[in-house]
């Protein structure tokens, strides 16, 4: 019988540190790289141009960045729920963003997924933190979710078939909505089951994203139902080419073949069944495969130029088998987002499982071949019509079941929107009791009109950036924090004016000036006038060392003030702030590069070309950051080492 259970997880970790104490006022860096310039875009159909121009977002608020986290791992122990049947074992980090960490099928003792050895924060998320391997659930905006290292709620419900099932759900802040994740293994099945929905609570309509990620050893053949897809690399453009053999002359359906790291979106024909393969030498591997309604099919590769390898060690062991990713979303590309209508839901149903082909069809010449031995051996094993059959018994009979036993907790953001709209939401609750520390402001807020000020010395708290909570800011008594938080929320909303009116207002009285200082500097840089956001992140900065307010707002202050004040040719001022971090931050590897960049600006190659050789890392250095190796050529004509070569694009 099928059963559900509480486990531990044991590996080396990276701990995920603080979160960045500063509101994310801007669009997540590095979100240029998922880009497509005008001309690409002009060219596209329509309706796909219109998705890809829907809603991009222009901060991440009211979600924090995650960049606390370093490269030391120790092995640390992981709360995990397994799903087990007799045929097929499956392993669910809920505190890491309902990852499912190994798809295991006994019979053949085969892992169907790839299943990293460690867990190593990278700054892959939309607000950072984010790890790979495994099957992940992407939702919010294109990229990979804030939810990726945030603990989910997590229980036990019935399944259709009135087994045991887990639920996962959460409320995605980026967009304000609420979502669930049904996982079940039906008796004897070889197939993992997972039910999606996403609601739209509100009467307004919403821009909505998924994409369920798969990470598979990269040494596979992909096969899905088309003849050509829509390539994306990292040059911005966004080009339709015949698959699996491209102009000129290589295989795509090998990710090994590919030299830098590019998207494959498959150009599914309407009426084809939705799937996805990935089969190794002797034609075993994985397939998923959905209920219509999750339309796209991708292949992600990160090709075997230095950079590719490069991020393949970065994200694991040194010496560990690399991987691709085969991924399915509700758009062609992973560029696009849905309108969602208010009080409507987007739902379907995904089936995992393994697949045994003949290797001399499935990995031979003929393609149409291939794809049709995949396809009939797929349908063998599990008949659309069955997919469709189970996503109708679950939609009706057991999405809204109440969850039964609770194993893990999210975040109490869901509950204080249930508490201030009088949500009703069957089948995932928030209650009251997961509210925490973070929402108690808002909550008197909700309660009194009043939002009370932080206690003293402590950071200005979270912030909610909806329409409802900006109405609720603009009625309650204007003190510094209240302007602040209004601030933020009028940022959110586009009224930049009057955001800096109501944090200009908070400084004239505010006690504690940094937070207000660093958000006019922001409104100062985007606004473009760099030398007085310069000076305001130095203030601001220096009204928070007067406060001894601690390393982790110290280190994201100096950071801002160093780069800012370098961009417009102060590199003494930028030294001086630099020289009065705190030596731990100092020693940072981020912190060592911004020398690179003080010593480089003072007109000292030699210094700094003196710590590239001591060697460092950063941490936190973005998808498709060039950084690296742009400081480097700034120094020397020599080749950049392998320990810094992160670019993912063919050289320029």
């Amino acid at each position: 019988m099928t059963t559900v259970r509480r486990a531990v997880l044991t590996l080396p970790v990276a701990p995920l540190g603080p979160d960045n104490p500063l509101p994310a006022l801007r669009a997540p860096a590095g979100a240029g790289a998922h880009a497509v310039d005008a001309r690409t875009l002009a060219e596209l159909p329509r309706d796909m141009a219109r998705g890809i121009g829907r809603a991009p977002l222009r901060s991440l608020l009211p979600t924090p960045l995650r960049d606390g986290y370093g490269r030391e791992r120790t092995p640390a122990d992981l709360d995990t729920i397994v799903i087990e049947n007799d045929r097929l074992r499956v392993t669910v980090l809920p505190g890491l963003g309902g990852r499912v960490h190994s798809l295991h099928h006994k019979p053949t003792g085969r892992e169907l997924l790839y299943r990293n050895p460690v867990l190593q924060p990278a700054a892959f998320a939309l607000n950072g933190a984010w790890f790979s391997g495994g099957i992940e659930w992407n939702i919010g905006a294109t990229g990979h979710t804030t939810l990726s290292c945030s603990p989910l709620h997590a229980a036990t419900v019935r399944a259709p078939d009135g087994g045991p099932m887990l639920r996962l759900w959460e409320w995605e802040r980026l967009r304000d909505l609420p979502f669930q994740v049904d996982l079940w293994l039906p008796e004897g099945s070889d197939f993992l089951y997972v039910g999606v929905r996403v609601r739209n609570p509100h009467e307004r309509t919403a821009p909505a994203y998924w994409w369920s990620n798969t990470a598979v050893p990269e040494e596979r053949r992909i096969l899905a139902p088309a003849d050509a897809a829509w390539h994306h690399g990292y040059e911005r453009g966004l080009d339709r080419l015949p698959v699996p053999v491209t102009e000129d002359g290589t295989d795509r359906s090998y990710p090994l073949n590919g030299a830098h790291a590019a998207d494959f979106f498959y150009d599914l024909p309407e009426e084809r069944r939705r799937w996805i393969a990935a089969l190794d030498a002797d034609g075993h591997g994985l397939v998923q495969t959905s209920t219509d309604a999750l339309r796209g099919r991708k292949l992600f590769l990160w090709g075997t130029g230095r950079g590719g390898r490069r991020w393949q060690e970065w994200l694991t062991e040194p010496g560990t088998p690399g991987y691709a990713e085969v991924q399915a979303g509700l758009a062609r590309t992973q560029l696009e987002h849905l309108e969602l209508a208010g009080e409507g839901e987007f739902s379907w149903l995904e089936a995992y499982g393994p697949l045994a082909a003949d290797p001399a069809t499935a990995l031979g010449d003929d393609w149409a071949a291939a794809r049709a031995d995949v396809e009939h051996r797929l349908e063998t094993a599990l008949p659309r019509a069955a997919v469709d059959a189970a996503y109708t018994a679950w939609r009706e009979g057991a999405a809204d079941t109440e969850p039964e036993t609770v194993l893990a907790a999210g975040s109490g953001w869901g509950a204080l929107e249930v508490l201030r709209g009088g949500y009703a939401l069957p089948g995932t609750p928030f209650p009251e009791s997961t509210l925490g520390p973070d929402q108690e402001p808002w909550r008197e807020l909700l309660r009194t009109g009043v939002l009370p000020p932080p206690a003293k010395g402590t950071g200005p708290g979270a912030p909610l950036v909806s329409a409802p909570w900006r109405d609720m800011l603009e009625t309650a008594p204007a003190d510094p924090s209240t302007e602040y938080h209004l601030g933020i929320a009028q940022w959110h909303a586009g009224d930049r004016a009057q955001a800096v009116r109501s944090w200009e207002r908070g400084l004239h009285r505010a006690e504690v000036r940094w937070p207000l200082l660093y958000c006019l500097a922001v409104a100062d840089r985007e606004d473009g006038h760099p030398a007085r956001a310069a000076e305001r992140f130095a203030e601001a900065f220096d009204d928070h060392e007067r406060r001894d307010g601690g390393a982790v707002v110290a280190a994201a202050l100096g950071r801002e003030a160093v780069t800012a004040l370098l961009a417009t040719g102060r590199p003494g001022q930028a030294r001086e702030v630099w020289a009065r971090l705190p030596d731990e931050v100092r020693g940072r590897g981020s912190f060592r590069f911004l020398e690179i960049r003080v010593l480089l600006a003072e007109g000292r190659p030699a210094e700094a070309r003196a710590v590239f050789d001591a060697g460092f890392e950063v941490a936190d250095l973005r998808e498709g950051a060039e950084i690296l190796g742009d400081v480097w050529a700034e120094i020397t004509d020599e080749p950049l080492p392998d320990a810094y070569e992160f670019r993912m694009r063919p050289s320029r």
